[in-house]
């Protein structure tokens, strides 16, 4: 039954029952998948008896991992943001139910309905069947985000989202520069970029719901398309093009750096997708500034996931190897910002 169930697979077949209005629910397989460097995901099949939801049900429990990033929310957090993206039309798993106490397993998790598909970089850049062809998966992609970006502030049910008091840019370029400053080892060519990225910082824009991690491999697709968009545990409010320029950026293309939307597609038909959910066009001109705000964003995550593993208590050979992307990084960051841009 694996780690997640050691001498608490019953309490969690008894709260599941409750949730699910059943007589008996019997959890029949619980592993745990692949992925996931800040949270766990469980898979677990589950045999219901009586109840509406009768039969075998397919399912995630989504719980800490033994160490985070602090920037990351908590699993009743994600919950409220998979609920507000599924009410809003985008493509994600079903939200079900949430444990935000800890008293079933130990710690916080929610559970959601399991879905089919491949999320892999590695695989989905490189498998031109999946969505039904290059073009056609960039273009459903961007309509995804601009889904996303419908659900703008105020909103009761995300209210611990902070709302950024100035611009967006400059917010992420004080959030890093802080975290730099206090670290044991200097990173020059991170405070070049840091400077740049402050010198070209554009103002203050439209404020909406930004997924801040929406890349291939947190996107779940087939052969008939999208089947759902994960990892929400990033997510606040914030500049829209953030998410374009997260998405393309050269970092994030798996090695197939000539396909500039993901390393799946071309970039112009992603932008399509978008602005015709959206009904508005995006800022081309602004999109390069958030490629460079995104290289210099993973490279700080990168050096957080590698903290963890020396300092945070967490042996993680996945965690260890983060940091060696570090130094091609810190190229594309020098590439990025020489003086023409």
């Amino acid at each position: 039954m694996g780690r997640l169930m050691e001498g608490r697979k019953e309490a969690l077949e008894t709260w599941l029952a409750a949730r699910m209005g059943a007589d008996r629910v019997s959890l029949t397989e619980v592993r745990k998948l692949s992925g996931g460097a800040i949270q766990e995901n469980w898979a677990v099949d589950a045999e219901v008896t009586g109840g509406p939801f009768a039969g075998v049900q397919a399912l995630v429990v989504r719980t800490d991992a033994p160490s985070g990033v602090a920037v990351s929310h908590g699993r009743a957090q994600e919950f409220a943001l998979f609920k507000a993206a599924f009410d809003a039309g985008v493509t994600v798993p079903e939200p079900l139910w949430l444990e935000a106490e800890g008293a079933v397993l130990g710690k916080p998790f929610f559970a959601m309905r399991r879905i089919a598909g491949v999320a892999a970089g590695h695989k989905v850049v490189k498998d031109d069947a999946l969505g039904g062809g290059r073009e056609v998966l960039v273009a459903a992609l961007g309509r995804e985000l601009a889904r996303i970006h419908t659900v703008r502030p105020p909103r009761d049910d995300l209210g611990f989202l902070a709302m950024p008091e100035g611009s967006p840019a400059l917010a992420w370029v004080a959030e890093f520069r802080g975290w730099l400053d206090g670290h044991r080892r200097a990173h020059p060519v991170l405070e070049w970029g840091l400077r740049w990225l402050e010198r070209h910082a554009p103002q203050r824009g439209d404020i909406v719901l930004s997924h801040n991690d929406f890349r291939t491999g947190n996107l779940m697709v087939d052969r008939g398309g999208v089947t759902g968009v994960l990892d929400w545990e990033f997510a606040s409010w914030g500049d829209p093009l953030a998410d374009v320029g997260w998405f393309c950026a050269p970092c994030w293309r798996f090695g197939q750096r000539q396909n500039e939307a993901g390393g799946i597609g071309p970039r112009e038909a992603f932008y399509r997708g978008y602005e015709s959910e959206s009904g508005r066009p995006l800022d081309r001109t602004q999109v390069f500034y958030w490629e460079v705000m995104a290289t210099m964003r993973w490279a700080i995550i990168a050096l957080q996931q590698a903290e963890r593993h020396v300092c945070g208590g967490e042996t993680n050979l996945e965690l260890a190897l983060t940091a060696h992307v570090v130094p091609e990084l810190e190229m594309d960051i020098l590439d990025m910002t020489r003086e023409d841009g």
